[in-house]
């Protein structure tokens, strides 16, 4: 009709947020607003369901699905390896179920696949059962490398690397014009320009943020430069590089409780009015 506009809707594009603390979990009254598991996050793309990382928030993760009743169908990226990336698959419900299909997506590191390494830490004497024995969903593994792009439904997601120990992958995630950028555990300082291109004009950037610039450079406490980790105000500095339109701080402190939180936020929003800071349950819409 002559002067009518499109009335179809873009599709369904949401964060979930289940896990936000980094390095250990730290539950307890006094991390209750922000939450003490560690990193999970599940991006809802249309009939897509995607799953970053399997840090302890993937277990409350595990049982939200289950309560739909029908089955799973999803696609599991890891940054990396590290422990409190990992520690919450042996308790991903949904994993035992046959009904259940999952397809990790991961890093080759030194010298074994994903498979292997998600594999090699359920094994005596670390975890009583193996992967092999208890898992039963049907399950596929995908070695990937930073460069490499991916669709999985209406999502279209590239990768690249990041600096931190061992290695680590950074995520782009677009629909329709929308962007994720997911950017834990990354060491600011190092090969910057490249993640400033890679995360260009993206709607979200979740962004390791766990020190202020005085914990990190030694000021109180133990100095933790060559960590792997960033800091508030290196978070600033990459949203206002790539232009990002909002600043989502991720991968709290384990030592920081929710009345600090709300202290480095108040700093943040000084020059990010924007910034969110990554708080557990909690879900953004794009």
């Amino acid at each position: 009709m002559k002067g009518s506009k499109s009335t179809a809707a873009k599709t369904h594009f949401h964060v979930r947020f289940w896990g936000v603390r980094g390095s250990i979990p730290a539950p307890g009254p006094q991390t209750r607003k922000y939450g003490g598991n560690t990193p999970c996050v599940e991006m809802q793309v249309g009939d897509s369901l995607l799953i970053f990382d399997l840090g302890t928030g993937v277990r409350p993760l595990g049982d939200s699905l289950l309560a739909k009743g029908t089955p799973v169908e999803a696609s599991v990226f890891l940054s990396h390896y590290h422990y409190d990336h990992l520690q919450g698959l042996p308790f991903f419900t949904p994993i035992f179920v046959p009904q259940n299909t999952f397809t990790f997506y991961g890093a080759a590191r030194n010298g074994q696949s994903v498979k292997e390494i998600l594999s090699g830490q359920m094994t005596q004497p670390y975890f009583p059962v193996t992967a092999e024995g208890v898992f039963k969903a049907k399950l596929s593994y995908h070695d990937i490398q930073s460069g490499e792009a991916l669709k999985v439904g209406p999502a279209n997601i590239t990768t690249v690397e990041l600096y931190h120990p061992g290695g680590n992958l950074g995520y782009r995630v677009e629909c329709e014009g929308r962007t994720v950028v997911y950017a834990t555990d990354i060491e600011h300082g190092r090969d910057e320009e490249r993640f400033f291109e890679f995360a260009k004009g993206t709607d979200l950037l979740i962004y390791d943020s766990m020190y202020t610039e005085d914990e990190y450079c030694g000021r109180h406490g133990s100095p933790r430069t060559g960590w792997g980790h960033s800091t508030w105000q290196a978070a600033i500095r990459a949203a206002d590089a790539c232009q990002a339109k909002t600043l989502v701080l991720f991968h709290h402190d384990p030592t920081r409780d929710d009345a600090a939180m709300d202290k480095l936020l108040r700093q943040v929003r000084k020059h990010r009015p924007e910034a969110i800071a990554a708080r557990e349950d909690m879900t953004l819409k794009l």
